[in-house]
């Protein structure tokens, strides 16, 4: 009898997840009916607010947190976006105790393996990882994994999960700064070289000092982001409506939502309405784009 029970409440289940499942799929269906974002950003704000609010053990709500993260994930690819950012860890965060600091890599060296070990959301959705920030901060252990994901996922072209790990806007901007100063100078270099014994050095100097300014978009070749296109919505958890020194350089015409739910409460309805707000918004924001 509790062996026939179990099967009965187990087929239950089933056909409620299916019928959710459908649920999803038409709600999904209705919403492609307007514009659609190619590529949303997440500030993953909450996860030590929930923990606290939850009476958790320290770290707990980072893990939960993760959870939340995969079904967004899922969601996010399912609706057809094509790129995913999320802002795992900041340069900033290298200050908070060190305890804390090890305990969230070690978590992410473990996440990350079990990503690998499943690959259920990963292959399933043709998803690549590319880790985006100053990867020689992380120690060896997080940076061999990063290293590994990567490579694991590097033949998967349908969708792309960008994590900024070690990442800051600003750190991203000088980066840019500095790869393209040394590609002018190394082209300075060059040409002199090719110019001695030349009659005409002055004239030719001049131009090449020209030629060699540096323009925008040598600064967005050399973005940690280069090649991806900037984030249509960034969604901020908790409320928050600070961008952290995320993404400063790429949300210039950003779609900004701010949920009040904390990070690991985040929902599938939160995506939908950030989904709808976007669409409402969608023809101001590209009309300033035309404008710029």
């Amino acid at each position: 009898m509790e062996s026939l029970n179990k099967s009965s409440q187990s087929g239950i289940k089933g056909l409620f997840a299916s019928f959710v499942g459908f649920l999803r799929k038409c709600i999904f269906h209705v919403l492609s009916v307007g514009p659609m974002p190619t590529h949303i950003a997440f500030i993953m704000d909450g996860n030590r607010r929930y923990a606290r609010k939850k009476n958790l053990k320290e770290g707990a709500g980072h893990r939960v947190g993760f959870l939340a993260f995969l079904s967004t994930l899922k969601y996010g690819y399912e609706l057809g976006v094509k790129y995913v950012t999320v802002y795992a860890f900041s340069i900033d965060n290298f200050k908070r105790r060190a305890k804390e600091v090890q305990y969230v890599m070690d978590l992410l060296d473990e996440k990350l393996e079990e990503l690998l070990n499943q690959k259920s959301i990963l292959d399933s959705y043709g998803v690549r990882i590319r880790f985006i920030g100053n990867l020689s901060l992380l120690n060896e252990s997080t940076r061999v994994a990063t290293e590994k994901a990567m490579a694991g996922t590097a033949k998967n072209d349908k969708a792309v999960l960008l994590i900024c790990l070690a990442y800051s806007s600003t750190d991203e901007i000088v980066h840019a700064v500095q790869e393209a100063c040394n590609e002018k100078w190394n082209k300075l270099q060059e040409m002199d070289s090719n110019e001695r014994g030349n009659d005409s050095i002055l004239a030719t100097r001049a131009m090449t000092h020209k030629e060699c300014a540096i323009k925008l978009a040598d600064l967005e070749r050399h973005m940690y982001l280069s090649g991806v296109p900037d984030p249509d919505i960034l969604i901020r958890s908790s409320g928050e409506s600070r961008l952290s020194n995320f993404l400063l350089w790429q949300t210039t015409y950003c779609h900004l939502y701010s949920p009040a739910a904390l990070w690991p409460e985040i929902s599938l309805w939160t995506l939908l309405w950030a989904i709808l707000n976007f669409q409402q918004a969608e023809a101001y924001l590209e009309k300033k784009k035309k404008l710029a």
